[in-house]
């Protein structure tokens, strides 16, 4: 597989789970209207034909959600669980700085978020590595439309990644070639 590289997957659980449960489904999700994780490991690896390194970025506020972290254990995630001052958003700073880390290694990276957070750091990765963003198109930070430009690659959770056992209840732009009236009716 591949050329020996890995590809790190940085998942921004609380940005995908807010952005699902307010803006899509307006209510909490239940647990089988969330993502299936391990299908964004095996997307990526099929996708770049190499090794994905999945790392779960979550706050954890002094609890460790151990059913949670249990189950990403053994779908091959690595979770991050993460504690910090009342006002700091530590998945953010985590990500970020994992981020800046990763242009040192030989490596490439697709964040799993629709936050503007990470436009700075992940446009300094844009040099000449492979660069995802997976979340939802119509909720993806505007920010990174230019980052298309340079390189960045963007996989929708639902339509590329197939990471739901059910449709969403989403409206989208539907290219005409992809309609199916029997979805309307």
């Amino acid at each position: 597989m591949g050329d020996g590289r890995t590809t790190y997957l940085l998942i921004d659980g609380e940005n995908i789970d807010a952005t699902l449960g307010g803006s899509i489904l307006g209510r909490r999700p239940r647990p089988e209207e969330r993502p299936r994780w391990e299908r964004l490991l095996q997307f990526a690896e099929e996708r770049w034909g190499q090794p994905a390194s999945g790392l779960f970025f979550l706050a954890a506020n002094n609890e460790l959600p151990m059913p949670f972290v249990q189950a990403l254990l053994a779908m091959g995630f690595r979770p991050i669980p993460l504690t910090g001052g009342p006002n700091e958003k530590v998945v953010d700073i985590a990500i970020q700085r994992t981020l800046v880390e990763l242009r040192h290694h030989e490596a490439d990276v697709v964040l799993v978020s629709n936050d503007g957070d990470f436009v700075e750091q992940a446009a300094d990765l844009l040099d000449g590595r492979r660069l995802g963003l997976m979340g939802f198109a119509e909720f993806r930070n505007s920010a990174f439309a230019d980052l298309t430009e340079r390189g960045l690659e963007f996989f929708d959770l639902e339509y590329d990644v197939a990471a739901f056992n059910s449709p969403l209840p989403r409206v989208r732009i539907i290219p005409i070639d992809e309609f199916d009236p029997a979805q309307f009716l």
